[in-house]
């Protein structure tokens, strides 16, 4: 296959919201309580709500810059290419890297809607978890039809509410919903536990996916105070063995048969180890332990019900004779700093040349079409979908690297582990 004939559709992109989304979706009562975006004096720009200051961290929205000025600072809305947060200029983002599709992550509202959750008034907090859904689903993917995923975030405390919002947005046409890789971690029940019942049944029941963002336990892996940041840059993908794992051995998969978790930004290289590792620990021990997969094994329950996703894994394209080529999905983890963007289609076909054209159009768009239940060429003829159909109605958008802010020369004052503990929460 072609560079040129690839279709591409990423199943994980983030959004840097803009001003203004909330307005007109809340009730009377809580529209001058809505979170408001603000310049600080320092020039950055924060999100205020609910006596809470959320920036937006550099590393978040940095395609576009040279890598001397990426960062770990707050930055502002100009120090960001306007495809962060512009869904027009995103879609042209889109057509010049070649990508039909987009599933979008939030940002300051975190992974699985942590801020609204900490707010001690749920009635506000419900309001708030709503009609940012609504303004996802309809203003930011209903501004271009056939471009985006629509991907809802949760009613984190309450999961009977989580139920009813995952039902109330899946008959809007969204089918894909954040969750915690770790609730436990934000003080909730443990997948070991019934308490999420009523959230998981009613993703079966409406064929919705629940998305474990690396991250979204609001914790950072920090190995030691003195180490430095490549360190956590290199084990964040990796980690997610960790709510792999937990999913694996608790009772939520085989209690839930028609349940699919996607597994957000954690690559798929080091996976073949984990299934063999399973396996081992299921013959070996469960015995004592009192585990008990019926007639399949822990591996075969991973390949048959959960989705996994790579920006960049050639080790994994390699080794996919091992997974289920089914439910394995690409991604370009725009605009964030390990983001492939404009030159994604280029990266990709670096360990694609070699795969059958049928498994590549698995990896690179069907399977995620089919999960997700996506449908671009209903609106789009297929032939207009491809990298070089696309790229060719870019030919006016500038995918030069630009130098947008200093952001760099105070980022290098701050690469240690230890200056990320404050930044955590932020990040989640």
């Amino acid at each position: 296959m072609r560079t040129e004939d690839l279709i591409l559709v990423s199943v994980d992109d983030h959004i840097v919201e803009p001003p203004g989304l909330f307005d007109g979706r809340l009730p009377a009562k809580y529209a001058d309580l809505a979170p408001r975006l603000t310049r600080k004096e320092d020039g950055t720009d924060v999100w205020i709500y609910d006596g809470n200051e959320i920036p937006n961290i550099g590393l978040n929205a940095v395609v576009g810059r040279p890598p001397e000025e990426y960062g770990i600072e707050p930055t502002s809305l100009e120090d960001m290419r306007p495809g962060c947060y512009d869904v027009n200029e995103r879609v042209r983002d889109m057509n010049a890297n070649g990508v039909l599709g987009s599933m979008n992550f939030p940002s300051f509202p975190q992974f699985c809607g942590q801020l609204f959750a900490r707010s001690e008034d749920k009635d506000m907090a419900l309001a708030m978890v709503r009609a940012y859904n609504d303004w996802h689903i309809e203003g930011w993917c209903g501004a271009a039809p056939g471009r985006f995923i629509p991907l809802a975030i949760p009613v984190l405390w309450d999961p009977k509410l989580a139920a009813d919002e995952v039902r109330r947005v899946a008959a809007k046409g969204c089918h894909a919903v954040t969750f915690s890789e770790n609730p436990e971690k934000l003080g909730w029940p443990s997948f070991h536990s019934d308490h999420w019942d009523p959230f998981w049944q009613a993703c079966s029941d409406e064929g919705t996916i629940a998305c474990l963002h690396i991250g979204s336990s609001s914790q950072l892996v920090i190995t030691s105070v003195e180490a430095p940041i490549d360190v956590l840059i290199t084990l964040q993908p990796m980690n997610i063995v960790q709510a792999a794992a937990d999913l694996l051995w608790s009772p939520v998969l085989r209690k839930f048969p028609d349940l699919r978790i996607a597994l957000s930004e954690g690559g798929i290289g080091w996976i073949p180890y984990l299934l063999e590792r399973v396996d081992y620990v299921y013959h070996h021990h469960r015995a004592w332990t009192g585990q008990d997969f019926g007639d399949i094994l822990p591996s075969q329950l991973f390949k048959e019900r959960i989705i996994t996703c790579f920006i960049d894994d050639a080790f994994g394209v390699d080794n996919r004779r091992y997974l289920n080529l089914d439910n394995i999905t690409w991604e370009c983890d725009y605009p964030h700093s390990d983001s492939t963007w404009p030159q994604a289609p280029e990266l990709a076909m670096k360990y694609l040349a070699e795969v059958d054209d049928g498994e590549v159009d698995k990896i690179t768009h069907l399977n995620a079409m089919r999960h997700f239940r996506y449908d671009p060429f209903g609106i789009r003829p297929r032939e207009r979908c491809t990298v070089g159909a696309l790229r060719a109605e870019a030919g006016d958008v500038d995918v030069s690297v630009v130098s947008r802010a200093p952001a760099g020369t105070v980022a290098k004052k701050r690469t240690g582990a230890s200056d990320l503990k404050s930044l955590s929460d932020d990040e989640g």
